[in-house]
């Protein structure tokens, strides 16, 4: 008997192309049909959720733009001015936007989902981003917020993040979770340039001598990491 694997590699491969012409897309179906056990994958509902929140380290200067553009661009996403709501229409895929803790109250929206831990985290160059409790919330909303759209008939979300500050914070949770050097996990972010790149650098690696070695994965996100993260 043939694997479920083997038949949906033999289905892929009988299409009329070469064989692995189509490149990433022939291994993403093949993982799409994989999990769903089936050589007849359906994707239903299609959902895109990306979380919103702010950066206490942005004052700090890691990033090219203020956190003022956080709720900008959140405000963009809402009217529908931003890419990925032209990607979401082209391909009928629901865009849910949920307001983790940015800094601003926004008016009620149909694209808006209200799961606001506190405006923003601490600067974790001198405290902690947020607390334990804090953290946790944000795992329960958050799985909340999936099971609602599950709920609704939907097999398939994509997850998205938006707020300035977050790559520092992904930087050095990279850092602390791979252990790797601070410098080889920090890009330019919003558009950096050299000296302020340099700059990050000094502030993230600065911030890490700062706090005690985290001794998990939880506790390192509590330390560096965001709301929406």
């Amino acid at each position: 008997n043939t694997t479920i694997a083997e038949q949906i590699q033999h289905k892929i491969d009988l299409k009329t192309k070469p064989l692995g012409a189509l490149g990433d897309l022939e291994t993403l179906t093949k993982q799409i049909c994989l999990v769903q056990n089936t050589l007849e994958p359906q994707l239903i509902n299609p959902t895109i959720i990306a979380f919103a929140a702010d950066h206490g380290i942005t004052e700090s200067g890691v990033s090219a733009y203020p956190a003022a553009v956080t709720p900008q661009m959140v405000l963009n996403f809402l009217n529908e001015g931003a890419a990925i709501n032209v990607f979401c229409k082209q391909h009928q895929i629901d865009l849910k936007i949920v307001d983790a803790g940015v800094n601003y109250d926004f008016e009620a929206s149909k694209l808006l989902i209200d799961a606001k831990i506190t405006k923003g985290t601490k600067n974790y160059l001198h405290e902690s981003a947020m607390t334990r409790e804090q953290l946790d919330l944000c795992f329960e909303k958050a799985a909340r917020i999936v099971d609602d759209i599950a709920a609704k008939s939907c097999n398939i979300i994509g997850f998205g993040e938006i707020g300035i500050g977050n790559t520092s914070s992904a930087a050095i949770i990279m850092s602390v979770i791979c252990k790797l050097p601070i410098e080889e996990c920090v890009g330019r972010g919003t558009g950096v340039d050299d000296a302020q790149l340099k700059h990050k650098v000094a502030v993230l690696t600065q911030a890490q001598e700062n706090h005690p070695e985290p001794k998990d994965a939880y506790e390192a996100l509590s330390t560096f990491g965001g709301f929406e993260i």
